[in-house]
């Protein structure tokens, strides 16, 4: 790509421009503690919701300027506790981004207003209720549905005297019924492998698929990862190409990391981080050790033990044009076998494709047991910035002032129907003949995600075009944006 880009990626802690807030608990809080970031004001810029665990859910309010990050505490349907994560979806198609909040017993959903207020719709909505332990959430819409149907993931049945282990509990489909408000019925769906991660997204194959990631450690045996034809309403196999694959599942990403719009995944676990890549015959192939995203071991001396993944995320860190990579990790809580000092990964990836750590130079190596995070822009200065929520040790903030960062843009896509964010689509930008892609997608990560406009760096370049490939598979126009600008394409009714 043009121009000379791009510095190492730099990160200042302002920590002290956060309220204090911890995910705290015992057990039923060794897993969780997401963070999402999503716009709640109207006002363009990510707001932050973040699960407390035995402490209230915390929500932020973005007041930020250019060059100067801060948050205003705001009351959130009352004190809502026992909180794992929550993420932001737009349930009612009002063009307003709802909250669903997962929880240790009943899961509780919040309707979007004015300014960043919530009201309780649990009940309105008619969502199912139950007393499990919510882990992991997605959502999608059904091809010309007015409300989405969303899917539930659950952790171990705390009810069962014989648990924790080999007590894997259900997962859920909620599924959408006909009307003028979401209202919506439950839908097991079996086996549960004690699910951490969901993810609803076009796989490799081109088919829209329900990517389920769960962790072994409960399971113990006869599990693995899943991955559910949605149209099909049924778990792949063999027969389909689909290969057995078992691990300590925390958290997914997704991203074409190549530009051939088919998204690779990043799957997180105890000891080695599974990049899988997607494949044109639509299956997926483990990633070469030597990419370099296997960040198995702690990068800094003192503690040699296995690594402990949780969220990961995908995002041009340095907007070189390169999609890098940020690892959360930290002990479940106070596991022998594993790393107690396990900092934080930021994965730089180069021009050949494979990545290097970053996260000492960088400023983010915090060895708190980190369980959520969220990369957005807070400040408006084109940079990506990152908070991270840790267990029993404060959330952190962090700038990103790397110097000599390329350029970047952000597309909003806007879609037609009760589908207002146009979750489904995938976005492609192409600058100085280097083209990227990426999917708008509800779930993944651990426990909670970022909404809003997609970032794309372009490194030196001066413009970009982006287009929409609409849910239905149609394109939209070529539309030009100018770096550092905000483009907004909307799907034709």
């Amino acid at each position: 790509m043009g121009g000379a880009v791009c510095a190492d990626p730099l990160f200042e802690d302002i920590t002290a421009a956060l309220p204090d807030h911890q995910y705290t608990g015992g057990w039923e809080h060794f897993v969780g503690g997401g963070v999402s970031a999503f716009d709640c004001s109207a006002d363009g810029r990510p707001d932050l919701v973040a699960a407390g665990g035995t402490s209230p859910m915390i929500l932020l309010k973005n007041v930020s300027e250019t060059g100067r990050i801060a948050f205003d505490p705001v009351s959130v349907a009352g004190e809502i506790t026992g909180v794992t994560g929550a993420y932001p979806v737009d349930i009612d198609g009002d063009g307003v981004l709802d909250l669903y909040v997962m929880r240790v017993g009943p899961d509780r959903v919040l309707q979007g207003g004015p300014d960043c207020t919530f009201t309780d719709v649990t009940a309105r909505w008619n969502i199912p209720q139950t007393d499990q332990w919510t882990t992991a959430f997605t959502a999608w819409w059904d091809t010309g549905a007015r409300f989405p149907t969303l899917a539930v993931g659950h952790y171990v049945d705390r009810t069962n005297p014989d648990g924790p282990f080999g007590t894997c509990d259900t997962q859920t489909i909620l599924n959408p019924q006909d009307g003028d408000t979401p209202s919506y019925r439950a839908e097991l769906l079996t086996p549960g492998f004690c699910t951490l991660s969901m993810l609803a997204s076009t796989d490799a194959r081109g088919r829209k698929s329900l990517r389920i990631s769960n962790d072994r450690h409960y399971y113990v045996s006869g599990g693995s990862e899943q991955l559910w034809d949605i149209r099909d309403r049924r778990f792949l196999t063999a027969d389909d190409g689909w290969d057995t694959v078992s691990l300590w599942g925390m958290g997914i990403a997704s991203r074409d990391l190549n530009g051939d719009q088919r998204d690779e995944l990043m799957l997180t676990s105890m000891g080695d981080q599974l990049m899988q890549i997607a494949q044109a015959d639509g299956r997926y192939i483990g990633a070469p050790y030597d990419i370099g995203t296997y960040a198995h071991n702690p990068y800094i001396k003192g503690d040699g033990r296995p690594s402990t993944g949780w969220h990961a995320s995908f995002a041009d860190v340095n907007n070189d044009g390169r999609a890098d990579l940020f690892i959360a990790k930290g002990n479940v809580d106070q596991m022998p076998g594993m790393a107690m000092r396990d900092p934080n990964n930021l994965l730089i990836q180069g021009k050949d494709g494979r990545f290097a750590e970053a996260g000492g130079v960088a400023g983010v190596a915090d060895t708190a047991r980190s369980r959520g995070a969220a990369l957005a822009d807070f400040d408006s200065d084109g940079r990506l910035d990152l908070v991270v929520v840790n267990r029993r040790a404060p959330m952190r903030l962090y700038r990103n002032v790397t110097p000599d960062a390329g350029n970047a843009v952000q597309v909003l896509a806007i879609g037609a129907g009760g589908n207002h964010f146009a979750v489904g689509a995938r976005v492609i930008v192409t600058a100085d003949d280097h083209q990227q892609s990426q999917q708008i997608t509800i779930g993944g990560g651990h426990a909670g995600a970022v909404a809003g406009p997609l970032h794309f760096g372009i490194a030196g370049a001066k413009t970009a075009t982006a287009q929409v490939e609409w849910p239905d598979g149609s394109l939209s126009d070529m539309g030009d944006v100018m770096a550092g600008e905000t483009i907004l394409i909307k799907q034709p009714d």
